[in-house]
């Protein structure tokens, strides 16, 4: 393998473990590379004692409080299968939808690539897009959320 094969491997295995995939597959003219994940055997130390936790302060500033989580309101529209999102139809071009767009009916919202095909995945129904949850050629899972349509 050369040293370019070995980059790509390794840069395959950072989007494995970056996109939380079980595996993937590389396939072009006279290379396939295939990363999968697997399993990692965990031992665990033996028991120490500890000693008792000592009782917090009652009254802890609400600056130290995580910040609730945002809430978004609305329909997830989803990946169909698993593949690439695409946000354009071809690079350098302004994507099909951008957060604050109104969207009609079977409107293109993303391509999705699998198997060397590109399929559109299209909006449900009317509505405005409030978030958009994926990024430019991704890689996606069957069922992952991709945008919410209020």
């Amino acid at each position: 393998m050369s040293k370019t094969d070995i980059s790509l491997a390794e840069s395959l295995a950072k989007l494995l473990n970056d996109q939380n995939l079980a595996e993937i597959e590389y396939d072009t003219e006279g290379l396939r590379l295939r990363v999968v994940r697997t399993a990692a055997t965990a031992f665990a130390p033996a028991p120490v004692a500890m000693p008792a936790p000592v009782a917090a302060p009652a009254a802890a500033p609400a600056a130290n409080a995580a910040p609730a989580a945002e809430e978004v309101k609305g329909e997830a529209v989803k990946s169909p299968m698993v593949g690439v999102i695409y946000a354009s139809p071809e690079p350098n071009a302004a994507p099909y939808v951008s957060v604050g767009d109104t969207v009609s009916a079977d409107q293109t919202l993303f391509l999705v690539e699998a198997m060397k095909t590109f399929n559109p995945v299209k909006a449900p129904r009317a509505g405005k897009v409030v978030k958009i949850l994926v990024t430019d050629r991704s890689p996606v899972e069957y069922g992952e959320p991709l945008l919410i349509l209020e």
